[in-house]
C-alpha cells in the first residue's frame, strides 16, 4: 500500500464516514460503503492521488445509487438476536433530526444525493454536477424539487420564491 494513501485514509476517514452515513442512513452500511470506495480508490491511486476525496465521493455516490436500484435493497435481514429496542427521544432537537432523516430517506436517490452533496458536504453546484455527471442546471432543479418535497414530507408549508 502507498504511504500517501494510508495518510489520506487516516486524515479523511472521519469526514468520509459521515458522508457515507448520510448516504446510507445506517452505520454498518456506511462502513461497508466507505470500505468499498476505498478499495476502488487504492486500485487507481497513482492516477487520482491529486484529488482523491472527490474520487471517493463519486465512487460512494455511484455505489449507493446502485444499491438503491438493486432489487435486494431494503429487504429485511435475518439476524441471530433481536436488536435492542430504541429508547424514546425526549428532546425536540433529536425529534427534528429524526424527522428530517426519515424524510431525506424517502426522497428518490438522485434528489437525496444532490441535497447531501450540496448541503451536507457543502460542495459548490459545479462540483455536485461533476460528481453526478449532469449539468449545473440539473443540480439546481433537482435541489429545488428535493427541497420542496422535503418540506412536504416534514409538514412545513411550501413557499416558493418568485
Amino acid at each position: 500500500m502507498h504511504s500517501d494513501f494510508a495518510e489520506f485514509v487516516a486524515t479523511r476517514s472521519d469526514s468520509m464516514i459521515r458522508l457515507a452515513y448520510v448516504l446510507t442512513g445506517d452505520q454498518h452500511a456506511a462502513e461497508d460503503l466507505l470500505q468499498t470506495a476505498l478499495a476502488k480508490t487504492v486500485a487507481h491511486w497513482r492516477r487520482i492521488r491529486t484529488n482523491p476525496e472527490a474520487y471517493v465521493r463519486r465512487v460512494m455516490y455511484h455505489e449507493q445509487v446502485g444499491r438503491w436500484r438493486s432489487p435486494r435493497w431494503g429487504r429485511e435481514r435475518v439476524v441471530q438476536e433481536l436488536p435492542e429496542r430504541p429508547v424514546g427521544d425526549r428532546t425536540g432537537e433529536v425529534e427534528t433530526r429524526v424527522t428530517l432523516a426519515q424524510a431525506l430517506r424517502a426522497l428518490p436517490a438522485r434528489k437525496r444525493a444532490v441535497l447531501v452533496l450540496r448541503y451536507y458536504e457543502d460542495l459548490p453546484e459545479s462540483e455536485v454536477a461533476r460528481i453526478m455527471g449532469c449539468s449545473v442546471g440539473t443540480v439546481r432543479s433537482q435541489t429545488h424539487q428535493a427541497i420542496v418535497r422535503l418540506r412536504e414530507l416534514v409538514g412545513e408549508p411550501v413557499t416558493l420564491e418568485a
